[in-house]
């Protein structure tokens, strides 16, 4: 029994971050001053040379390292490990207590009613 090893399709992996950037062809393709269909050849090529790589990186805002480290399992179960908990919620944990905040809100809301009233005697006296 064998078993083939997946190639390190270089292009296949900016297609997909392209992709998950929200980026079309055409508008890399403007930013890498070149033609669609050549970022189209891009993405189909299997290997692409460093200088290239490096410049489209700089556009898809990756390392030329990230793109070919680039792996969609890895980004899955990095995405779906961020936000779950063991309870299986969201982990929004405040770092702060909101009753203090709700309080300090208060204590604002009474000084500026204590000012306006002050404002408004004043304004009466000398009338």
């Amino acid at each position: 029994m064998t078993t083939t090893t997946k190639p390190n399709h270089i292009g296949r992996k900016i297609a997909r971050i392209r992709e998950l950037r929200g980026m079309k062809q055409e508008a890399l393709a403007h930013e890498l001053g070149i033609s669609q269909q050549s970022v189209s050849h891009i993405e189909q090529s299997e290997t692409l040379d460093d200088v290239k790589l490096e410049e489209v990186a700089k556009v898809l805002g990756v390392t030329k390292e990230g793109i070919k480290n680039f792996s969609e399992e890895a980004m899955v179960n990095y995405f779906n490990n961020f936000n779950d908990t063991s309870e299986g919620t969201f982990n929004n944990h405040c770092t702060f207590n909101p009753i203090d905040k709700v309080v300090e809100l208060y204590e604002r809301l009474v000084q500026a009613e204590k000012d306006k009233v002050t404002y408004l005697e004043e304004l009466l006296k000398k009338n």
